[in-house]
């Protein structure tokens, strides 16, 4: 549960054992860019992304998280909680089929799919290049790309604890995030002082 593979390296949000994104991302640092990442991607927004990516190609639901990660580039990754119920919504109204492959199910854009993706390719292609945009943003915003890896470890450590501890509290009470951003806002600036 902290975050590193097998290998040491940061491992995504979603991974079996693994909380955060290698930017700490799929949450956010101190949850407020989750709280912006979802709020750009409006209603049946997922179900739009998720449909054009299986037109790339077939996908399992963890496939999905990971692509919306990269394209964010770590800072956001949709929750399995949201991802498939959408994958199971498109299956529904015939867009997608899902093949058995061991204990997953692959997911494959069927005719229908792929006619309503054509009506919508813009809205689509619109906001996979919102994600990104939001991506290079959190870069430029939070390290100007700077990797958390390349913190010494027992700063990193404190920065992981103090980012699970923001998303328990938001998880807990969502409305609750503007204490936190001011709890956070106040660790920052006695930070500013050393």
């Amino acid at each position: 549960m902290d975050g590193l593979d097998n290998g040491g390296r940061r491992c995504g949000f979603g991974m079996p054992g693994c909380r955060w994104s290698r930017r700490g991302g799929g949450r956010g640092v101190g949850g407020g860019e989750l709280t912006r990442a979802s709020r750009m991607l409006g209603q049946g927004d997922l179900k739009l992304i998720a449909l054009a990516l299986i037109a790339e190609q077939p996908r399992h639901g963890y496939d999905l998280i990971k692509v919306v990660e990269e394209k964010t580039a770590g800072w956001y990754a949709p929750s399995p909680g949201v991802v498939y119920p959408a994958l199971t919504f498109l299956e529904d109204i015939g867009h997608v089929i899902a093949q058995p492959e061991g204990t997953k199910k692959l997911y494959v854009i069927t005719d229908d799919g792929r006619d309503y993706l054509a009506e919508r390719r813009d809205l689509a292609e619109a906001v996979l290049d919102r994600l990104a945009a939001f991506g290079e943003t959190m870069q430029q915003q939070n390290g100007d790309g700077a990797d958390a890896g390349d913190l010494p470890p027992l700063l990193r450590a404190a920065l992981d604890n103090l980012r699970a501890a923001a998303v328990r509290q938001i998880a807990r009470d969502p409305d609750n995030e503007a204490e936190l951003v001011a709890v956070l806002a106040r660790a920052a600036g006695e930070l500013r002082k050393l």
